[in-house]
């Protein structure tokens, strides 16, 4: 293809892209009508009798979202090559009701981030048409490989329109794109080079970067709506996959065997034993606990010098490993991520935790009396709820708040003095000194008094996660209480957090909004309740929990009324306003 035409054809798509995306989601908003391997460590979920029963609701409310980075990219991978992974960077979405992927639903497309697509679809449209590889996609021969070839075009793109739009494609969408095809391969004298042209232009549909959720009728509950087929396959596959359905699912959506429970239920066990499983886990849990922070963490390094880059990202990884192998190789309970000491150590990792550098990824386990147990003395709790300089008792608490048990924690008043806590030179030498100076101001203890017995536990550990006992030449005090339970030091911490029922009940609403992509109300506290129940039942496994969400009626059937508004969960006591963040 000629680099003249292959720009004038990509500027025509950029602006042709943009104009159709903005007029989609505006159509949208309008009110929508009505192949993987098994992976032997994973261990499928189990069913267990329960003592209680799904509660009836009118079902989750149907959303139009972005697909996130991550979405999109591993959508690439399945549908063309694990190998075909374009350097995309997309500003993320805002965080809503503690969750990014919420925010998708708020999201737009600027020119700027139409852009990063535009150049992604370039890169893979190339490597999809590349000789050395075009054998992966493109599953006929053409008659004449300087020509166009309209039976060829018209298979390759019903073929990939099915799979990154996540449904076939209407006749009418498929024969414009033949006709792009065609009429660029003609232009070119090269079929190859024209069907690249239309697989871009595929690439950067409206169709493939919004999911936007399609209702209908329920035949089995008269006025009542349920999720289309291939909206309820795609819900379901970007819950346990994050990535666009595959093959078999959009066959299941196909035959309208997933709206049937036997159906839907083999094609959840399916998935959920599957090694694709590991990367929607991945994505859950990195949403969950916020760790797209990382992405604009920063330490001084001439205080932490071990803290690279390096070590930066393999924190994340650490916690992320974790994750996975706790909760999916060894179907462990959730609770025990705050308990166990077994991690995974890289050499970047090592320097910072005091150990024998390893070659490379190796799993470890801290000995009994070590102060090391549980997710929350892994350095990417520790360094990213830390100032750049120095820890934080508040930023851990109120994180310990907000992210594990759901509890929010108000932001400080505007007029907070900070200076003599900031004062390196002062008399208030350790992190309990400054707590307590917070608390002889009345504005500041309320809610100091909600996140620092907690974050001053784990103030053996410095800004980047490094251990110590003293700070400025003082003996450290670790010990702290957690809604009265009283503990010794951070082992003790971990286990109060194991034993809180606000931890599970947590980890259950942020599931089902992310399963669901919506932000949980009032009205759904009976069935988080339900799901919490059997979340217990079955001894709090993750990959049981994913499937009672994925099988339940609320997970399919839509709400056609206007949602009700966030209901507010755990919430503390209404006279704590504000809470300094600068212990």
């Amino acid at each position: 293809m000629s680099s003249h035409y292959k720009c004038s054809v990509s500027a025509l798509l950029r602006g042709s892209a943009l104009a159709a995306v903005s007029a989609f989601a505006l159509a949208s908003c309008s009110g929508p009508a009505a192949d993987s391997s098994p992976a032997a460590s994973a261990k499928p979920a189990v069913e267990v009798a329960s003592k209680v029963s799904e509660p009836e609701t009118d079902g989750s409310t149907k959303r139009l979202r972005l697909l996130t980075q991550d979405q999109y990219l591993n959508t690439l991978a399945y549908v063309f090559g694990p190998d075909v992974r374009p350097d995309a960077y997309f500003p993320p979405a805002q965080r809503t009701d503690g969750l990014l992927s919420l925010g998708a639903a708020k999201a737009g497309i600027t020119p700027t981030r139409m852009e990063v697509y535009q150049k992604a679809a370039v890169t893979v449209s190339a490597l999809i048409v590349d000789p050395t590889r075009r054998n992966f996609v493109i599953t006929c021969k053409p008659a004449d490989e300087k020509a166009a070839d309209r039976a060829c075009a018209s298979k390759v793109i019903t073929d990939v329109g099915r799979l990154i739009s996540r449904r076939p494609l209407t006749a009418e969408k498929r024969d414009a794109f033949v006709a792009q095809a065609n009429e660029a391969a003609t232009k070119l004298k090269d079929f190859y080079a024209g069907l690249g042209v239309a697989l871009e232009a595929m690439l950067v549909s409206p169709n493939v970067l919004f999911v936007a959720e399609r209702s209908e009728p329920d035949p089995a509950t008269p006025g009542q709506y349920r999720l289309d087929a291939y909206s309820l396959a795609t819900r379901l596959s970007l819950f346990l996959w994050n990535a666009a359905p595959d093959d078999e699912l959009l066959k299941a959506a196909q035959s309208g065997e997933i709206h049937t429970a036997k159906g839907m239920a083999k094609q959840v066990d399916r998935m959920l034993a599957s090694a694709r499983l590991d990367q929607g886990v991945r994505a859950l849990f990195d949403d969950m606990y916020g760790f797209d922070t990382f992405n604009a963490l920063s330490k001084d390094t001439s205080v932490y010098p071990t803290f690279t880059g390096q070590a930066l990202t393999d924190a994340r990884e650490e916690t992320l490993r974790v994750v996975v192998d706790h909760l999916l190789r060894q179907n462990g309970d959730y609770r025990d991520l705050f308990t166990t000491r077994e991690t995974f150590i890289s050499p970047a990792l090592a320097a910072i935790y005091r150990l024998p550098a390893p070659p490379r990824w190796t799993k470890y386990e801290f000995p009994e009396g070590s102060q090391r147990a549980g997710i929350l003395t892994h350095i990417s709790f520790l360094a990213t709820h830390s100032h750049p300089a120095r820890s934080s008792a508040t930023l851990r608490g109120k994180a310990l708040r907000e992210l594990l048990l759901c509890q929010p924690v108000p932001p400080p008043p505007a007029n907070v003095d900070f200076s003599a806590v900031e004062n390196p030179k002062g008399n208030l030498r350790t992190a309990r000194d400054r707590v307590n100076f917070h608390l002889e101001n009345p504005v500041c203890a309320g809610c100091h008094k909600i996140t620092d017995p907690m974050g001053l536990a784990l103030e053996n550990f410095d800004g980047e996660g490094r251990f110590r006992e003293t700070e400025r030449g003082a003996p450290i005090d670790v010990s702290g209480s957690l809604d009265g339970k009283a503990f010794k030091d951070v082992v003790g911490l971990g286990q109060a957090l194991h034993d809180h029922p606000a931890l599970t009940s947590c980890v259950v609403k942020r599931t089902y909004a992310y399963a669901t992509g919506a932000p949980t109300s009032n009205a759904d506290r009976p069935l988080l309740a339900y799901f919490n129940t059997r979340f217990g039942e079955q001894g709090y496994k993750m990959p049981d929990l994913m499937r009672t969400i994925a099988l339940s009626k609320s997970f399919a059937q839509i709400s056609e009324k206007a949602p009700a508004a966030p209901g507010k969960t755990a919430s503390l006591p209404s006279s704590q306003t504000a809470a300094a963040t600068s212990n």
